[in-house]
Parts: C-alpha cells; structure tokens; sequence
C-alpha cells in the first residue's frame, strides 16, 4: 500500500490541477449568413445604438477588416449579447443573428466571451458607439471573414465554424481539463493501488 504521505501530496496536486482548470461552456451570438443587407444593417445599427461596444468595427478598429456588414453585425451582436449577460431574446436581431458555441474569433479581433469581457452588463439603456446611423459599407474585394458556417444539427440555424479550431480559445479549456483530469486520476489509482 502506497504510504499515506505519497496519497495526500497527489490528491493535493489533483485537487490544485481541477480547481484552476475550469470549463465553461461558451457561447457568441453571430449574424446569419442567409440575413439580407438591409436587415443587418438595421440591426448592427441598433446593437450599435442599444449599448454594443462598436468600436472595434469602427476603421480604426481591430475588427474592421473584413470590412463587411455581415463580420460588422457579427461583432456587434455579440458584444451586445455578452453585455446583455447572454439573456433569452438578446441574440435575435429580427431573425438575423443565432447564437454559437464556436469561437468566432481571428487573428487579433477577439469577440467578448462573457459580460465582463465585454465591458460589462447594460440596463435598459445603452452607452455604445452608434449613432443610429450606417457606420459599415461593405467593399466587394473584402477578405472573407476566417470562418464558414454550418447548419446545427436538425434546426435549420447557421452556426460559424472555424476552419483551424486549434485557435479557438474554448477548445484550449476543454482540451485541458479533457487531458489533465484522466491523467491525474491515472496516477493517483496507480499510487494507492501500487502492489507491496
């Protein structure tokens, strides 16, 4: 039997390994592929005016590019999503946007994972950058934005997908916590049950 001292140092390592290993399962609310112009530039102009942080999709932004209304609205429904604190209703836009559980993020436009990422939550009224006004001009030789969109399985909504999701931030968690967790119990059973 593994003396009592070698038990009590694993499960504090398996313990300190679980605790700072969290896995939260995130989502991003996007705009819909098959969403008209129009209707996404109402609404990116809602989120916009409603309390979205729409900076980063202003020119100077690190989310500007691909300057397009469809990466614009994706960014700005889901900075009002977040700060809306992912509540029932606030990823729908008039129909234009879903909600993901891929990480939309690329190079460095990283999309606010949660209220606090995102600046915070918003009461009723909001404090964005839009002016209520069309802040986006879509340009034909824009880059594609680094994702396509697949169906969820049976509902019909469009989802992005990353086309490398080794650079999506929630796999890294769940990859972690996935390969750590096994391990560690591996080797604490192989501690306690060592033969004499």
């Amino acid at each position: 039997m593994a003396s009592l001292s070698k038990v009590a140092v694993v499960v504090v390592l398996l313990l300190v390994v679980v605790n700072n290993t969290t896995v939260v399962a995130a989502s991003w609310c996007v705009a819909r592929s098959d969403a008209s112009e129009q209707a996404l530039q109402t609404a990116l102009d809602y989120a916009c005016g409603a309390g979205a942080d729409c900076a980063p999709v202003l020119s100077s932004g690190l989310c500007y590019l691909p300057n397009t209304i469809q990466a614009h609205a994706s960014y700005a429904y889901n900075s009002y999503f977040q700060r809306k604190s992912m509540a029932p209703g606030s990823c729908d836009f008039s129909g234009t946007a879903t909600v993901a559980s891929t990480d939309p993020s690329y190079g460095s436009c990283i999309y606010p994972s949660s209220p606090s990422t995102a600046g915070g939550m918003l009461g009723g009224t909001g404090a964005g950058t839009g002016t209520g006004t069309p802040t986006t001009t879509p340009i034909l030789n824009a880059p594609p934005p680094p994702w396509g969109t697949t169906p969820i399985s049976g509902s019909g909504a469009m989802t992005p997908a990353l086309l490398n999701p080794q650079n999506s931030k929630a796999s890294w968690g769940f990859s972690i916590a996935t390969i750590l967790l096994p391990v560690s119990l591996f080797l604490v059973s192989s501690l306690i049950f060592q033969p004499i």
